[in-house]
């Protein structure tokens, strides 16, 4: 039984004996830090039921649970706030159950658990990976790695959006004006060489609309008249009658972006248990519209477009395919997600990674899976999330004002160096290991500072500001891990805390350090239940703060003797484990040395 459930149960008797009310609940807080305590029950719910002054009834608890909890030792109250002292010993204890433990706070999946399947990053194949990209693969990622940490049987996967009318673009541009240029003749990699025949594309589609307009027709007319257009959505047709040219060079094209994004997602360090594409599961969702049309769910228009009229349920009606017989996102949406339970009966439910731009069309998705009658739609979640934007503002792909993914990771990691080297921190070091190290701060800190914001919130990012060893950042973070590991090289590790650090009493900080690395499981169960990486991330940052704190206030290597020695050395490696599993489902790693 954990201390607080130890302490509401205590309370509730209080109350009892002392005023002849049956408590439901009991309110705790964490004491604030200009009192003494290390918990406090909050008195004021208690008056709905309880009569009385609430300082009066909060000295009445505190009496009754200093006499019958041998974990507390006293308690101050504060108008409505009952804060409670824990004895030394308590979080000693503590301490020695979990020190050697290094998958603390971690939950080992149970097999009679549902799987969840987690699904991130989802790329059009006409263009490289950019930042957007890059907070959409973060996330994803991390949620994924938090599940599994609390305890889920998860699959990370993606569908990959490889059919359409943006690839066709990109291929009509090529075959147009690419005159045979592929990755190894450009030496661009792939996804950056397709993606630059989407911009081609949107160029030359600007010019013809200029042409039009001149010639007399409207700004409308002229977008859906232009020829370049019309034979882009000619190329959808033809590809999804099986055309035997059109599909072959859509296989080579995507080839190449394939390869393009796998080198991108190594270097982002993200990776995938299953893959699907949008070119396979749209027509699963076809056969699924058909059924629709037969059960009542949905309902063809005279041009032969089908809908789906949800205007009942407080939306509107969503086409789910067009009059041509061609697909939408919505019908390779359908299918998606019914080929994954296909694919694996375990799962129970979903995860979407996807801008908040997109968030009618989850709700829209998830309601007509429902009415398909699927028990697992009620276990699907859309994980939406805000844009990433940059000081010289918002970008755009077919302008090609883009963030590229690959550029940005190389940035980082090319600042961290300079950075490094300002400060002075690397003698030693060989190049190679600058190098290595220099990606990992820099990698560390973009994935920090894009995880430790909430993700509903947008972000305007700034890689300079994410570069700093001070404050709220991955380096800092990093480095507070690196100090660590130094002091216990220095150490003797093979000391053990003996039974008379039971008796010791602890300072200030080692006890708030502790408290700290109490809270680590919660944090846990609470990131994965709210799908929020930021919660890790910033309890990462205040464990390292009260380090810190620790750090500049107690001597460790220099303690008065050596039981104090040995329980220091030993809480500061848990400090560095705590931070080492807090950053591994961020994706983020912690070098040895900085």
């Amino acid at each position: 039984m954990s201390l607080q459930e130890t302490l509401s149960n205590q309370v509730k008797e209080a109350i009892k004996a002392s005023y002849n009310v049956n408590l439901e609940t009991v309110e705790f807080q964490a004491t604030r830090k200009e009192f003494a305590g290390d918990i406090t029950v909050v008195i004021f719910p208690m008056l709905r039921l309880v009569k009385g002054n609430p300082v009066q009834i909060g000295q009445t608890v505190g009496t009754y649970l200093v006499d019958n909890v041998d974990e507390v030792k006293a308690f101050n109250v504060v108008k409505g706030f009952l804060n409670i002292e824990i004895v030394d010993s308590y979080f000693v204890n503590f301490f020695n159950t979990v020190k050697n433990d290094d998958t603390f706070g971690f939950v080992t999946p149970s097999a009679n658990n549902k799987a969840v399947m987690v699904e991130y990053s989802s790329p059009n194949t006409n263009k490289p990976l950019h930042l957007g990209h890059v907070r959409n693969n973060l996330l994803g990622y991390s949620v994924a790695e938090i599940l599994k940490a609390s305890g889920k049987k998860v699959y990370k996967t993606q569908i990959i959006n490889d059919r359409g009318i943006h690839i066709c673009k990109s291929m009509l541009a090529w075959e147009r004006f690419g005159n045979g240029e592929t990755p190894k003749s450009s030496g661009l990699k792939g996804d950056k060489l397709v993606g630059n025949y989407y911009v081609k594309f949107d160029q030359e589609y600007k010019k013809e609309i200029s042409n039009l307009i001149a010639e007399g027709k409207t700004e409308e007319e002229a977008k859906k008249s232009a020829p370049i257009l019309l034979d882009a959505q000619q190329m959808l047709l033809k590809w999804e009658a099986g055309d035997e040219n059109v599909v072959a060079l859509w296989k080579k094209m995507n080839g190449w972006v394939y390869d393009g994004f796998n080198v991108s997602y190594k270097n982002l360090g993200v990776d995938f248990d299953t893959l699907y594409y949008e070119s396979n599961t749209y027509l699963l969702g076809k056969e699924f519209v058909a059924e629709g049309l037969k059960s009542g769910v949905f309902i063809k228009e005279e041009d032969g477009s089908v809908w789906c009229d949800l205007t009942d349920d407080g939306l509107d009606k969503k086409i789910v395919q067009r009059s041509d017989g061609t697909a939408v996102y919505m019908t390779q949406d359908i299918g998606t997600a019914i080929q994954r339970i296909k694919d694996f009966p375990d799962v129970g439910g979903m995860v979407y990674t996807v801008g908040n731009e997109q968030d009618y069309h989850f709700k829209v998705l998830f309601l007509i899976l429902k009415k398909l009658g699927f028990d697992w739609a009620e276990n699907l979640y859309h994980l939406s999330y805000g844009m990433v934007d940059l000081p010289s503002g918002k970008m755009k792909s077919r302008e090609g004002t883009v963030v590229d993914a690959d550029d940005l990771i190389d940035e980082m990691a090319k600042t961290a160096g300079e950075i490094s080297e300002e400060l002075g921190k690397l003698d030693g070091y060989s190049e190679t290991e600058k190098q290595a190290l220099y990606k990992t701060i820099g990698l560390g800190a973009l994935k920090y500072y894009i995880l430790k914001v909430d993700p509903k919130k947008r972000i305007l990012f700034d890689p300079k500001e994410s570069i700093d060893f001070q404050g709220n950042t991955g380096p800092f973070i990093q480095y507070t891990y690196a100090r660590i590991q130094s002091i216990l090289r220095k150490a003797d590790l093979n000391a053990s805390i003996t039974s008379e650090a039971l008796q010791v009493s602890l300072h200030d900080k080692e006890r708030e350090l502790i408290k700290q690395l109490q809270l680590f499981p919660e944090v846990i169960q609470n990131a994965a239940s709210q799908h929020s990486p930021a919660l890790i991330a910033n309890y990462t940052y205040d464990l390292v703060k009260e380090f810190n704190s620790f750090y500049q206030n107690v001597s460790i290597l220099g303690a008065d003797n050596d039981t104090e020695k040995s329980f220091r050395v030993q809480l500061s490696r848990k400090v560095a484990i705590t931070i080492k599993s807090a950053f591994s489902v961020l994706g983020i790693h912690v070098p040895e040395r900085m």
